[in-house]
């Protein structure tokens, strides 16, 4: 069974800092594009930053400059650096990665549970 586990969120003063893990487990043949989404109360779920299994990145504009998103393929993890943090990025962070299983056999689109972040003034 696939799962992918987030990690690192909290509470954190404007200004602050956080680094969010979100590590891939189970029988995994590849992990394609990785990626951070964020859902605010009331809000739909936005795209923060994804990733290629090559390392290319890109970014939703308002986090430019600030967040930051890598990944380990060793360790099938894909972080995410937050700095500069405002009480606008508090929400619930997801990841999201397209698995390949075995040849012929992907999760184009699979979803962690989530780890929180929130951001006080």
């Amino acid at each position: 069974q696939v799962q992918l586990v987030e990690s690192g969120g909290g509470l954190v003063q404007a200004g602050g800092s956080l680094r969010l893990s979100c590590a891939a487990s189970g029988s995994i043949f590849r992990i394609n594009a990785m990626a951070w989404y964020r859902q605010a109360p009331g809000k739909q779920r936005e795209l923060v930053a994804a990733i290629t299994s090559d390392g290319a990145t890109n970014y939703e504009e308002s986090v430019k400059g600030r967040l930051t998103i890598s990944r380990d393929n060793a360790k099938n993890t894909v972080y995410l650096q937050m700095s500069s943090l405002n009480p606008e990025d508090t929400a619930l962070y997801y990841c999201n990665a397209d698995i390949t299983l075995r040849i012929g056999v992907r999760l184009p689109s699979y979803w962690g549970r989530g780890t929180q972040v929130t951001v006080s003034s």
